[in-house]
């Protein structure tokens, strides 16, 4: 998100500050080092591109000051909430992608093969940290135990360790705190109901690394922790038995960012797509949320925050836009026919 956010703003003549999560300094540090040989390969100025590691106290300078046009923020609900009242109160612009709590519809028709693949690699994958990640499956009652009986295989098999070791498929999360806020939503749920399937383990308690083994939950219904976002793998499976009930299920979380139905039905693919349908600023047909199109624009709606980044028209929140009007007569007719004399 941070490179395609840069790159536009540059091409549009912008500079950039960059303030990143506390979490990834040498990460970041890193990405800004190659931006910066980029730059000094165009030869354009070393100043247009700056990385400030920094707290959220000390971030709030940028956010308040008023040489700042366009406060483009990616993170968390609670993030988003804080930073657009403050900036909106100066009258700057932002640019929010915030929280997802994405969700796949597994219809009757549904090929199984290709929902296992594409939920699987959605809900695991980057160990289930991204705004994109699946948590939420909604599948038809006729077929639900038959898919969870193939996401539990898939599941168990999952590789988890260090990142750097080939094979390895689902890595650490971000901290300690992120494996306990996981399994503390696990807990939630089963007292709600829910059946823990596979995973929700911590593999080593003693390691400084959360390394955690995805999670699959069968929820009796959406309660309020699953309409949460746990930025964790932590996937929650509940059942439908009409698609309308299936739609309403998917619509009601706060965020609204990806979605995605597997169906080999066209009318029930319209449907979902339709005004009616998902309420998503990203809607999938046969497969899977998580990822990013670069050619779309990606970003969603409700607390999501509405913000769209990449596609054919995100540079226009980069850009001020003006209307140009010159007169090249010697004359000027007013309006309403007016006459000075």
């Amino acid at each position: 998100v941070w490179a395609w956010n840069t790159a536009i703003a540059l091409v549009c003549g912008d500079s950039v500050i960059w303030k990143p999560s506390e979490l990834t300094p040498l990460t970041s540090l890193a990405c800004s080092a190659i931006l910066d040989r980029a730059i000094a390969l165009a030869g354009a100025p070393s100043h247009v591109h700056q990385v400030v590691i920094c707290d959220r106290a000390s971030a709030a300078a940028l956010v308040d000051d008023p040489r700042i046009a366009l406060v483009s923020a990616t993170g968390s609900e609670r993030m988003g909430a804080e930073i657009a009242p403050r900036v909106a109160a100066r009258f700057g612009s932002t640019l929010l992608e915030l929280g997802g709590n994405n969700a796949a519809i597994v219809a009757p028709s549904a090929d199984l093969d290709l929902a296992v693949r594409g939920i699987v690699f959605s809900a695991a994958g980057t160990a289930g940290q991204r705004c994109t990640t699946m948590r939420r499956v909604i599948v038809h009652e006729s077929i639900a135990d038959e898919l969870v009986d193939r996401l539990e295989r898939a599941y168990l098999g999952l590789p988890v360790g260090d990142p750097f070791d080939e094979g390895t498929l689902v890595g650490p999360l971000i901290s300690a705190a992120a494996g306990a806020r996981m399994q503390e939503s696990i807990a939630r749920a089963i007292t709600d109901g829910g059946v823990l399937v596979a995973g929700g383990t911590l593999l080593d308690p003693d390691s400084p690394a959360a390394y955690m083994r995805p999670a699959l939950v069968r929820m009796p219904m959406q309660t309020a922790v699953v309409r949460e976002e746990t930025f964790a793998p932590l996937l929650y499976v509940m059942t439908y038995s009409t698609l309308s009930e299936a739609i309403a299920m998917q619509n009601d979380v706060p965020q609204g960012l990806s979605s995605s139905i597997f169906t080999l039905d066209q009318r029930e693919a319209e449907e979902f797509m339709s005004s009616s349908g998902s309420d998503c600023g990203i809607v999938n047909v046969n497969i899977g949320t998580s990822g990013a199109e670069i050619g779309g624009a990606f970003g969603g709606e409700k607390t999501t925050g509405g913000g769209r980044e990449s596609g054919s028209d995100a540079w226009r929140a980069y850009m001020r836009r003006a209307t140009n009007t010159i007169n090249y007569s010697t004359s000027l007719p007013l309006a309403q026919g007016v006459n000075f004399g």
